[in-house]
């Protein structure tokens, strides 16, 4: 149930900060990715070095490097991940975290998360049952956040009582049983289509396009993420995935993209079509080089097969979402291309909203389908991703 989430670790001060560097293995031994947060204190328990290593990505703890001043966005980790753990979480950050100080790059973190807050309080069975305690705990309750009781044992003080955090075995059934209920498409199959297509003129040369395959590999994680397998087509990327569920072939040309995705079509119950396709294709390629000689070359273009409208002909239980990369009159082509690609959704880019198209880190879209539409705002990919998949879901009523 972890293969691929992306888990924020935070670390406060607490002798049982020592059991963060079992938690962080078995998190990654699961298959998820996790992102360090220390506070100041918690590097007296535990070293950054330890965590480091086991997690395989630096911790972070300040909100600049002393080095370089470069800043750890507490915002972007916010949005990054798909849960949010503090533990141990001390008594004095529950404290912070219920009444709204923002002291340190953990508790900025937290108050940018939008994804679920876990927290396991750690301290001495006074601590844990004071009313200021249990009054804190009550306040993070209704906000949302989800609590991973203390257990009773021996505590540091040499006291017995409630009070010890969580086994870390237990903090990871807790995060496994979260993300099982909450994965929508569980038992869904989807087919992505990715990136550009080339069309070989010769054996050095094609006609392509600027597409990366951003958006559909984002698309993929979040389909996985909530329990989907995925098969993605893609074209030539860069880009590709270790998601336990993700399966990539990868094509070069139209022609085979619409060979691999027939052969896979009939099995899947949403198919995504979020790569830019040329439209025409050289009629023969040349076997050679093509050599400079002229000052003007002409090509014979023929028309590619349109996968989406192939594919729309022939579905019967598939959802099918289209996408569409406009400059002029937008609403009246993707409409057009909804209806005629027989779509259930169509995702809408102008190459007229900046930091929006082909290349970018983010995407501004709107999502038409045979009842109306909805514009969202400029996000990360990875956002419009979720916006995407939410929609689709709420559509398929799940």
């Amino acid at each position: 149930m972890l293969q691929g989430k992306k888990i924020l670790l935070g670390v406060c001060g607490s002798i049982a900060a020592y059991k963060s560097a079992l938690l962080t293995r078995l998190l990654v031994k699961q298959g998820a990715e996790v992102q360090v947060l220390l506070t100041a204190d918690a590097k007296h328990f535990i070293t950054p070095l330890t965590l480091s290593t086991l997690s395989r990505k630096p911790v972070y703890s300040d909100f600049f490097h002393s080095t370089d001043g470069t800043w750890n966005n507490h915002v972007e980790l916010g949005l990054w991940a798909d849960a949010m753990v503090i533990a141990p979480a001390s008594a004095n950050t529950l404290a912070k975290m219920a009444n709204g100080i923002c002291d340190n790059l953990l508790l900025a973190t937290y108050l940018s998360a939008r994804c679920p807050v876990f927290f396991a309080p750690a301290m001495d069975l006074d601590m844990y049952r004071h009313p200021s305690t249990t009054g804190n705990i009550e306040s993070l309750l209704s906000y949302g956040n989800k609590l991973i009781n203390a257990e009773d044992g021996e505590l540091a003080s040499g006291l017995s009582g409630v009070g010890r955090m969580a086994e870390p075995e237990h903090i990871v059934q807790h995060l496994e049983e979260h993300f099982t209920k909450t994965q929508r498409l569980a038992g869904k199959k989807v087919l992505i289509t990715a990136g550009p297509t080339h069309e070989a003129i010769d054996p050095v040369r094609f006609i392509g396009n600027h597409s990366t395959g951003k958006m559909g590999f984002a698309l993929a994680e979040r389909f996985a993420s909530q329990g989907a397998t995925v098969e993605v087509v893609s074209g030539p990327s860069t880009l590709s995935s270790t998601h336990a569920a993700i399966h990539v072939t990868k094509v070069h040309s139209a022609e085979e993209m619409l060979e691999a995705c027939e052969a896979k079509f009939d099995n899947v119950d949403i198919a995504v079509f979020a790569a830019a396709v040329a439209d025409y294709r050289p009629d023969t390629p040349a076997q050679e080089k093509i050599k400079k000689s002229n000052n003007t070359l002409t090509l014979h273009l023929v028309k590619n097969p349109d996968i989406a409208a192939t594919l729309g002909k022939r579905k019967k239980k598939q959802f099918t979402v289209g996408f569409a990369l406009e400059t002029t009159n937008e609403i009246a082509y993707a409409k057009e291309k909804l209806h005629k690609k027989n779509f259930n959704l169509i995702v809408l880019n102008s190459l007229k909203d900046q930091g929006a198209g082909f290349a970018h880190d983010t995407n501004k879209i709107t999502i038409l389908d045979h009842d109306g539409s909805s514009t969202f705002d400029l996000k990360s990919k990875q956002e419009v991703a979720n916006d995407i998949v939410d929609v689709v879901c709420k559509k398929m009523g799940l």
